[in-house]
């Protein structure tokens, strides 16, 4: 993302997970853990909409780390349809932000996981902010957000997206009483309004 962004390796459930991190220039708030799009569909951690919110992480005095699930990249390990990706999501939790305030957020199939990343975290860590970023409700089962962050989560989704239609996501958090953020005309990968796109983030982060 810059000249500043550390990448390394570390031991995960699957074996080797690539790792990207950036962090702020002053003391850290905490940890924030991005999870990319579908393994499958081109996914990665280098993905604009995930850069997108680890700059806004990072602008919001967060320490940004963005990870390659298996079978991504450097990370090994093959796709498991999200049951190991959870699994690759927690390991990086545990290693590179095991203590302190703990931010996750997701795009797509990165936010499908990190919705069940944080339904398995929220009771034992100190979950700050919670975003989602074109759930991917339409494809997965998508796991309710805790009552007790609602108010800790952001969750945006473009008006005319065609990979995950809106309805779904509005079907996902209705039940929930969720607000859903809807960026007017804005499509899955957020074209020409990741500035806004950031924006959105940066405020929920800093709120």
């Amino acid at each position: 993302m810059n000249a500043q962004t550390e990448t390394l390796t570390m031991a995960g459930p699957a074996g080797q997970i690539e790792l990207a991190v950036d962090r702020p220039e002053a003391a850290s708030r905490g940890t924030a853990v991005i999870a990319h799009p579908h393994p499958l569909h081109g996914g990665t951690l280098t993905n604009k909409v995930v850069q997108t919110l680890a700059r806004a992480c990072v602008l919001a005095g967060w320490t940004a780390v963005r990870f390659n699930f298996r079978g991504v990249g450097a990370s090994e390990g093959v796709y498991d349809e999200g049951r190991g990706e959870l699994d690759d999501l927690l390991a990086v939790v545990a290693a590179q932000a095991s203590e302190g305030p703990l931010c996750l957020a997701g795009f797509s199939f990165g936010a499908f996981v990190t919705s069940h990343a944080a339904a398995r975290l929220h009771t034992s860590r100190d979950i700050q902010r919670l975003v989602l970023i074109g759930t991917a409700a339409s494809r997965f089962e998508v796991a309710p957000v805790p009552a007790e962050l609602h108010t800790r989560t952001l969750v945006v989704h473009g008006e005319q997206d065609d990979t995950v239609p809106l309805p779904s996501v509005m079907d996902w958090a209705r039940p929930q009483v969720l607000p859903v953020t809807v960026v007017p005309g804005g499509g899955h990968f957020f074209h020409g309004q990741l500035p806004m796109l950031r924006e959105l983030v940066l405020r929920h982060l800093r709120a």
